[in-house]
């Protein structure tokens, strides 16, 4: 199905996360984790870091680079496997520092933010799934946090105000978003002079072909929106951001294998975990 606007994209990722976060919803009752992908009745969309194999949680977050501590330090339901890294690993994150997340989800990154930034510091969460935006706030309950909230919006139009974050963090979700120009110039606005971005993302080492980039699962799969490294640091540059540095990190063809429909295993041969860092002009 090729889309043909960035609403029918957003619609279509929105769609699939909405599915993510009912079908890792354990009925009333039980401690069952379900897997991270629902049935879907979107022409087959799949989300970024669906499990279809039932390839454990814990496996899958250990090879994006998080620690067996942190695996079990956050209530079950906020770690949904859906990253592509660690960015809270390359955040810095220090006491008392605002920290923003785009595409929250679960509220995974937020909690082991929020235990670096203390209770002097503030996590704010921002996704555009209300179902995802609904669990996260339930999680934040579980874990009796008072410095983290989790707000609904796009990442493209932030809920937050200028110049009030030390650091923006993400993990594979910059990738889905339509018009990465909007959201590096927004996260840009909301960060205080001399704040930092630090994104894992999925960016591609060759322009993908045009049947790649037009196919909604394979966008709603983080695959067929990525970017390649040289457009995503013009990007950055256009949006003012400075100190920039890309870093490639690459994925276990396991964990490649949970990511791709059976039809689209071509895609694998130009995609790659990064770490993006840059920094607003102080």
């Amino acid at each position: 199905m090729e889309p043909t606007n960035h609403d029918e994209i957003r619609q279509a990722v929105r769609k699939a996360y909405e599915e993510v976060a009912m079908a890792t919803s354990p009925p009333a009752g039980t401690s069952k984790e379900a897997s991270c992908c629902g049935p879907s009745d979107n022409s087959a969309v799949m989300s970024c870091g669906c499990n279809e194999s039932g390839l454990a949680l814990a496996q899958m977050s250990s090879a994006m680079g998080y620690t067996e501590a942190e695996i079990n330090s956050v209530p079950e339901g906020s770690n949904m496997g859906l990253g592509c890294g660690n960015p809270v690993a390359i955040a810095s994150i220090k006491q008392g520092e605002t920290v923003v997340d785009l595409g929250s989800g679960g509220g995974f990154d937020c909690f082991l933010a929020a235990k670096k930034v203390g209770e002097t510091g503030q996590v704010i969460g921002v996704d555009m799934t209300p179902e995802m935006v609904s669990k996260a706030r339930k999680n934040t309950i579980k874990m009796g946090l008072e410095n983290v909230e989790f707000r609904l919006g796009e990442i493209e139009n932030l809920p937050v105000g200028d110049n009030l974050a030390d650091i923006i963090i993400s993990n594979c979700v910059v990738n889905l978003s339509p018009d990465k120009l909007a959201v590096y110039r927004d996260a840009y606005r909301i960060l205080k002079p001399g704040g930092r971005i630090a994104i894992s993302d999925i960016l591609t080492t060759a322009p993908l072909p045009e049947e790649i980039k037009k196919d909604l699962q394979l966008l709603a799969a983080c695959m067929g929106g990525a970017q390649t490294f040289t457009e995503t640091e013009q990007i950055l540059r256009k949006a003012g951001f400075t100190e920039i540095t890309i870093k490639s990190k690459k994925i276990s063809g396991e964990i490649l294998r949970e990511w791709t429909p059976a039809t689209s295993e071509n895609v694998t041969d130009y995609i790659v975990s990064a770490t993006i860092e840059a920094v607003k002009r102080a």
